[in-house]
């Protein structure tokens, strides 16, 4: 038994591709740098299971966020993440990009996101959601709002949404 709303249920019953943001959704949004300059995240063990379920049911996985970091690209590696887009300061058109590429319709996409350059994307796709502790406007515009703050597993309870919704 779930306790999704019924219009959530029906928007990620849709989903065919899932996008996540990074810093703020996969992470708390914290930036960590040594001192030889490396960047340094944490990321939740919860969370990479929630891609890996999501990806095991045939749900493509991808990323798109505004910083470069090679732990990213490590992380996503690990977990089978093949569509890993950094640097990206407009998140738009990589996602039009990637729906054209793998002909995927925005109304069958979820983006989650934290912040302002989320926006976009979140007003675009068929499921945009927010993560509990996201920038008022962004939980404003989204169409669900996890319970759990990015970092903490919120990407999971994204993925227990849209796996719940495949089985009703």
């Amino acid at each position: 038994m779930n306790d999704f709303p019924d219009d959530v249920l029906k928007r990620a019953a849709r989903v065919r591709l899932a996008i996540f943001d990074v810093d703020g959704v996969l992470t708390d949004g914290k930036l960590f740098f040594t001192d030889d300059g490396r960047e340094i995240k944490a990321f939740h063990a919860h969370d990479g299971l929630g891609l890996k379920r999501l990806q095991n049911a045939g749900i493509t996985v991808a990323i798109i966020t505004t910083r470069e970091s090679p732990i990213v690209s490590q992380r996503m590696a690990e977990l089978g993440v093949d569509h890993v887009y950094q640097g990206q300061k407009e998140k738009l058109p990589v996602f039009e990009s990637l729906c054209t590429a793998l002909k995927i319709e925005p109304e069958a996409v979820a983006y989650t996101g934290d912040d302002l350059p989320d926006l976009p994307l979140i007003e675009r796709v068929g499921l945009g959601i927010a993560v509990a502790n996201a920038h008022p406007s962004v939980r404003e515009a989204a169409h669900w709002v996890t319970r759990t703050p990015g970092g903490e597993g919120a990407a999971r309870e994204v993925s227990d949404l849209i796996l719940s919704a495949r089985e009703d």
